[in-house]
C-alpha cells in the first residue's frame, strides 16, 4: 500500500513545484458561419449583377472554411482558392501581392480578387478569393462579403 502512494506524492509534490504556465494569448478566429455568411453575400451580389462566380473563404492560418462555385467553371474555382488563401496567408490583396514580382512564391496570387479579412480592430482573420467575373467586381464582391460580415479588407 505504501509503495502505491509514494508515487502519488511524488507526481503531485513535482506538480506543486513547477513554474506556472505563460498565459495565453487569445487571437479572434473566423468561425465558420462568418466565413459562410460572406459566401453567401458575395455570390448574392455577383447573380444579381450577372456574373457566376467562385467564392473562397479561409482562416488566418490559410485553412479553407467556405468554398462554392455555383455555375462558375472549374478553373474559376481554383483561381478562387488561389486568391482566398494567398490573401489569408500574406494578409494583402492579391492586386498588391501582384506588384510584387515574385511568381514564384508558393501561394501568392498574382490577380486581383483576393482580399484579407481583419477585425475592427485590425487583426488578422482569414482571407477571401473571388474568381469568375472581371477582376475588379471580384475583388470589389469578396470586399463587400467581408462587410457584410462585419469584417475589414485592411488593418485600420
Amino acid at each position: 500500500m505504501m509503495k502505491a502512494i509514494l508515487p502519488a506524492f511524488v507526481l503531485a509534490a513535482a506538480g506543486l513545484a513547477a513554474p506556472p504556465l505563460p498565459a495565453q494569448v487569445m487571437a479572434p478566429v473566423l468561425d465558420h458561419d462568418t466565413a459562410q455568411a460572406i459566401t453567401g453575400h458575395c455570390l448574392a451580389l455577383a447573380r444579381e449583377a450577372g456574373h457566376e462566380v467562385a467564392v473562397a473563404v479561409y482562416d488566418q492560418s490559410g485553412e479553407l472554411l467556405s468554398f462554392a462555385r455555383g455555375q462558375a467553371s472549374p478553373a474559376a474555382a481554383e483561381v478562387a482558392r488561389w486568391k482566398g488563401r494567398s490573401a489569408a496567408v500574406f494578409r494583402r490583396s492579391t492586386l498588391e501581392t501582384a506588384d510584387w514580382n515574385l511568381p514564384t512564391v508558393p501561394m501568392i496570387a498574382t490577380i486581383e480578387g483576393g482580399v484579407p479579412l481583419f477585425t475592427a480592430d485590425g487583426a488578422p482573420v482569414g482571407g477571401v478569393g473571388v474568381s469568375g467575373a472581371p477582376s475588379q467586381f471580384d475583388a470589389w464582391c469578396g470586399t463587400m462579403g467581408a462587410e457584410h460580415a462585419g469584417l475589414r479588407i485592411a488593418r485600420p
